[in-house]
């Protein structure tokens, strides 16, 4: 039997420090192709390659599987199904597998109860600060830990049930036209000449407020009193019954309660449309927005409430629980001994919590960011810090793209981090296309030599170094800088959009201007408020494109991370609208035709040719009673989705199925002849994922997927005149050569008459630029200014950019 010492298969020996290989055999999940590997244990090993080269397969898909799948065996059947599992993977043997931890990008939990403060645990420990060690009003009665969180009954705020969102209406909202009298229907709710109308316009005359006035003219005080007064006076009124003077009491009710009350008891969908135009979502009055009773926010620390507390930077915390022990010490917030010491060790304990995430570049957090309004490379780093605290030793840590949103200044402390794992006696197997990182790796698997069916082999596995001697291989191209350095050339705008300043988050009156025709990148370290700045400019140019004004852009097309479709009948093709076409080639075809079937028998969303057995699936839910529920290939239509019958119509030689199964590669040479197909695969080639199959569902693609699908469907429609693309990090996920064909895009775009404006770190991105807004300097309460706004070529220059000394080293390379 061989020593686990021996070198690998390509006779490389063990690095120093290993306790011997992971033996891979015969791996074949997705695109791998029979693979044969060694990989060191107590190492850093980088797995690189194109974007679906496969290099997920391998660690995830592969290593990670089986090493769950073991683990699993090992629990009890009833313990199983709470737990969330993966397939065991298509291989023949593994050994000298550690136990394994994945943390993976995935996007925050679809309840905005859910913060960082709850996933890291930071909630749980302020509480238990404010429980104990909390100054108190006079007499108020001790409150448990609970009574801090927004998510129990204790707890919550009993108006808006701990959301901190309450729905409200406003003068604004109740006054569409201020410059309306009342009688010509200035408040909304009431503009109606009906009888609900007629009665309210002869109560305000009654109370003595002119009706025919426009309604701006009216005093604060009457207006205030009409719209929200809680007062319900009773008045005699005179009016007309069949022709004839009458009198009758009238019973004055608010428009606020008006509108509340009948939206509460309104059972017609078209009431409720109507009357919903004068409701918004604001905060809660009765808590102020802050979600907890007003007993807990009552106690204080350092002077502030938990909520309060909660909101700050996560770097501005730890100094503000400093300064509340240092006031309990010189005894200014009336505790006694006991709960000085519990101060002490929640603070100390809270600290140590905070560091770990603060190490990682996340200090711009707030433990009230919602979970939904975290990054998936945020979350991500979230869960790392945790694991850092966690001290295990002997586990093997999969990671995917831990520097996915980060700026390059950030890296060096991850980077530290994921050395801290290492050298606590774990393994590390990082999925990375940041090549800084993959370089300071203790060995570099290099997946590919391209993707889908062309990928699927390791092109290399061995030292860094070694890398730079294989050919072949995209991932030593630009490791050992063999391509072109990007060439810093500007394009001049055709013209300027000035924004009204901005303040929003950590943003403070900012004000930039925005060149059209051409891409403008947003960049800065992580925190510095991109993000912000973005959401608040598209803010602006959406209200003026609405306005319709002669000038500036008229149509804005926001290309964003969010999901194609929350159901795996959402899929690539259907979402493109290549689908379309390819249905309508299958109902062309003479064999369709003398069945009389059309393009909808093609669709596995109607009944008549779909498969029974899993209704267009492609795969059935199996229910194991103790067990989680599985989920396997359906045995009827084998995961085509179809019918026998439909998937008797072959288009050259292949089925409807077939034909759904195809990566984006395959089909551009299947339907090379076919335009309008061809031009839908094309702008998906474009955009570097000719690696999906056309039916890949939306519930497996990623943030970075499903945004380049979005920009290959819009890249398919007409040109507009005016039009503006805002992007959001479009390189996540994405291999340096993938990265160059994306800027080629883009480039596209620009040179057809649109404007790109792009959040991003990458410097082949950054470099391609004709304009750039770098934030900064520092993220947090520390970044929301404009360092530069200039040009590429001028921000080298500017002293203050973090950025410029990157770009540098980019575009001098070589």
């Amino acid at each position: 039997m061989p020593d686990s010492s021996d070198p690998d298969l390509n006779g490389t020996p063990l690095p120093q420090g290993s306790s011997g290989w992971i033996k891979v055999r015969g791996a074949r999940e997705h695109n791998l192709r029979d693979v044969a590997v060694d990989l060191p244990r107590d190492c850093f090993v980088a797995f690189t390659g194109v974007s679906g080269s496969g290099k997920s397969s391998l660690a995830f898909g592969t290593v990670f599987a089986e090493s769950q799948r073991r683990y699993f065996e090992s629990v009890a059947p009833y313990a199983r199904r709470l737990m969330s599992q993966v397939g065991a993977p298509e291989i023949d043997t593994i050994e000298g597998l550690p136990p394994a931890v994945a943390l993976q990008q995935a996007r925050g939990g679809a309840s905005t109860r859910s913060t960082l403060g709850t996933l890291s645990s930071l909630s749980d420990v302020l509480r238990l600060l404010y429980s104990r060690a909390g100054t108190y009003p006079a007499d108020a009665e001790h409150l448990p830990a609970a009574a801090f969180s927004p998510n129990t009954a204790v707890g919550a705020c009993p108006a808006c049930q701990g959301s901190g969102i309450a729905r409200r209406t406003t003068e604004a909202l109740l006054v569409p036209d201020p410059s309306l009298s009342i009688d010509e229907g200035a408040i909304g709710v009431w503009a109606s000449r009906a009888w609900v109308g007629q009665n309210v316009r002869r109560m305000v005359t009654k109370l003595g407020i002119d009706i025919h006035a426009p309604w701006h003219t009216l005093s604060q005080h009457d207006r205030d009193w009409l719209l929200f007064t809680d007062e319900e006076p009773r008045m005699l009124l005179q009016g007309n019954k069949h022709g004839e003077a009458s009198t009758y009491h009238g019973h004055w009710s608010s428009a606020e309660k008006y509108l509340m009350r009948n939206l509460a008891r309104t059972q017609s969908p078209a009431q409720r449309e109507k009357l919903e135009a004068f409701v918004a979502d604001g905060p809660c009055r009765t808590c102020d927005g802050k979600r907890l009773r007003p007993a807990a926010l009552a106690v204080t620390f350092a002077g502030l409430d938990i909520a309060a507390m909660a909101a700050l930077p996560l770097s501005q915390v730890c100094a503000l629980l400093d300064s509340g022990l240092a006031d309990q010490a010189r005894g200014t917030d009336r505790h006694g001994a006991a709960a000085a010491s519990a101060a002490r060790s929640l603070v100390k304990d809270f600290g140590a919590r905070v560091e770990s995430i603060i190490s990682l570049g996340l200090g711009y957090l707030s433990m009230d960011r919602s979970s939904t309004a975290l990054s998936p490379g945020e979350l991500q780093r979230v869960r790392l810090a945790g694991q850092l605290r966690a001290g295990l030793f002997g586990v093997l840590y999969v990671l995917d793209e831990p520097s996915a949103g980060l700026h390059p200044a950030d890296s060096a402390a991850l980077y530290a981090a994921l050395r801290d794992l290492v050298a606590a006696g774990n393994s590390l197997f990082v999925v990375e296309h940041d090549l800084s990182i993959a370089r300071q790796a203790d060995w570099v698997v290099d997946v590919g030599p391209s993707a889908g069916v062309l990928g699927g082999h390791v092109v290399h596995s061995g030292p860094p170094t070694a890398l730079a001697d294989v050919e072949g291989s995209e991932t030593a191209d630009f490791m050992f800088d063999r391509t072109a350095p990007p060439a810093l050339t500007t394009r001049t705008p055709t013209a300027w959009v000035d924004f009204e300043p901005i303040s929003r988050h950590n943003l403070r009156d900012v004000e930039v201007r925005l060149p059209t025709g051409v891409l403008t990148v947003v960049t800065g370290v992580s925190g510095a408020g991109k993000s912000s700045l973005l959401t608040a400019m598209v803010e602006q140019l959406e209200a003026s494109a609405a306005a319709s004004q002669a000038e500036g852009p008229r149509r804005i097309v926001v290309i964003d991370q969010k999901p194609i479709g929350r159901s795996p009948r959402s899929n690539l093709a259907t979402y493109t609208g290549l689908f379309d076409p390819v249905r309508r080639l299958f109902a062309a075809t003479p064999e369709a035709k003398d069945r009389g079937w059309t393009a909808g028998r093609f669709s596995f969303n109607v009944e008549a040719g779909r498969c029974p057995t899993c209704e267009g699936e492609g795969f059935v839910a199996i229910e194991l009673v103790f067990l989680p529920t599985s989920y396997s290939t359906c045995p009827t239509c084998r995961g085509s989705r179809y019918d026998p019958e439909t998937l008797e119509v072959l288009y050259r030689d292949r089925d409807i199925g077939q034909v759904l199964a195809m990566t984006v590669h395959e089909a551009a040479a299947f339907f090379d002849d076919v335009p309008p197909v061809q031009r839908a695969l094309t702008t998906l080639l474009d955009v570097g994922l000719g690696y999906l199959t056309l039916g890949q569902p939306a519930t497996e693609l990623s943030g970075g997927e499903a945004q380049r699908i979005k920009l290959a469907t819009e890249l398919q429609r007409p040109r507009r005149e005016g039009t503006v693309f805002v992007l959001d990090e479009p390189t996540g996920g994405l291999h340096p050569v993938n990265v160059r064909d994306l800027v080629r895009v883009l480039d596209r775009l620009v040179e057809a008459g649109d404007t790109v404006v792009a959040v991003e770190h990458d410097m082949q991105v950054v470099a391609a630029a004709d304009w750039v807004i770098e934030l900064g300097p520092g993220g947090g309460d520390r970044g929301g200014t404009v360092v530069a706004a200039t040009t590429p070529v001028e921000l080298l220059d500017v002293v203050d950019s973090v950025t410029a000394p990157y770009l540098r080293a980019a575009v001098e390379r070589g």
